[in-house]
């Protein structure tokens, strides 16, 4: 029985023996055989040497050269409107009577008084001439005319305030009364904004105050049209610096001759220095960002990367960690880790690692410009 045990055992064990061995020979085969290269397919891009004019950017904010919300110097009952909401309205132009019947009255009855003392005062002075009345009767009743006709401008003052005019040219806003509605002083009216021109304001980090001066063009953008830059000029400085932020207020002035900035727009300010400075530009789909730093895959031959196990291509993708700078369309600057003429992956570069094997393919991939355009989604 011992016997028959281990017959078995050395049977099993024979056979463990020689799968091994072919497994073995199996595994050392494919060893020496060439594994086979894998290769992704990019786009690239050269790193190129431009000029590009450095700009000061800040958040602003917009701002009408006048503008007000119009409203009642004195009480009274509105009578008519004679605008529509929204109107566009000239400096001068009559926009609401408020109810003067009663100063109407008033006033014919004051007017009939001044022509009164009017007369009285020219007959005394007839007889002033003759020695018929003394002076004093003439002082008062010339002092009667002057009061009663100071009494009719009163009342003609008050008409005029209750016929209440555009103080500037601009465009209004939505009534807040109705005709009929009872008013009390300063009772709020209507707004009265100049669209033409508005200002932008914004603040700029006190390190700035060498570079800025009055004359800069400023672009602004905001989100209401994001495709389109509106281009004004820096007209103001702030004589001195917010001591809590360490920043000066500027204000540029847009003409805006289409209306379509409005006071209260969000917008984001850049002026723009005239000296032009060099750079080194590639796009900016080329970089990869991390926690830890910036790279981009430049593509080198496999000569160069020191790679001799490559594919067909001979091109392998090797990270470099970069600095970067400021972005201008759809290129940013890199102030260090790269030199003119270096070519970089600008897509596809989520699939590369160090030293893969890459296939270059330019034909379907965007042209990044300086100034993009994208279409109206």
């Amino acid at each position: 029985m011992v016997r028959k045990i281990i017959i078995g055992v050395a049977i099993v064990f024979g056979v463990l023996v020689v799968v091994a061995g072919v497994k073995v020979m199996q595994i050392r085969k494919m060893m020496k055989s060439p594994w086979p290269a894998q290769v992704e397919t990019i786009s690239s891009a050269v790193a190129s040497e431009e000029k590009w004019q450095d700009t000061l950017s800040a958040v602003g904010s917009v701002d009408p050269q006048s503008g007000t919300t119009l409203a009642a110097e004195i009480p009274g009952t509105v009578a008519e409107i004679k605008v529509a909401d929204g109107s566009s309205v000239k400096k001068g132009d009559l926009l609401i009577r408020l109810d003067t019947s009663a100063e109407d009255a008033q006033l014919r009855a004051a007017e009939a008084q001044a022509e009164w003392a009017k007369v009285s005062a020219e007959r005394l002075r007839k007889l002033r001439t003759d020695n018929t009345v003394s002076q004093s009767e003439l002082d008062q009743s010339e002092a009667t005319l002057k009061q009663m006709q100071a009494n009719a401008d009163a009342i003609r003052a008050a008409i005029d305030k209750k016929n209440i005019r555009a103080p500037f040219t601009g465009k209004l806003g939505l009534w807040l009364v109705n005709v009929g509605t009872t008013l009390d002083a300063r009772h709020p009216l209507i707004s009265l904004q100049s669209l033409t021109p508005l200002y932008v304001d914004f603040w700029l980090p006190q390190q700035d105050l060498a570079l800025v001066k009055t004359g800069l063009v400023v672009q602004a953008t905001c989100d209401a049209y994001p495709d389109k830059k509106f281009s004004g000029t820096l007209t103001a400085i702030n004589p001195d610096v917010n001591s809590t932020t360490r920043s000066f207020f500027v204000r540029a002035t847009f003409e805006n001759s289409d209306e379509l900035l409005r006071p209260g727009m969000f917008v984001r300010a850049e002026a723009i220095l005239p000296e032009a400075k060099p750079v080194l530009s590639i796009p900016a789909t080329s970089i990869l960002r991390a926690p830890f730093g910036d790279s981009v895959f430049v593509i080198l031959t496999a000569a160069q990367a020191g790679i001799t196990n490559t594919a067909s291509t001979n091109l392998v993708a090797q990270q470099k960690f970069i600095r970067t700078g400021r972005t201008h369309g759809d290129f940013i600057s890199v102030e260090s880790g790269l030199k003119a003429g270096d070519s970089v992956a600008s897509s596809g570069i989520f699939k590369l690692r160090n030293g893969v094997n890459v296939k270059i393919n330019n034909e379907d991939s965007p042209k990044p410009s300086l100034t993009p355009n994208p279409p109206n989604s």
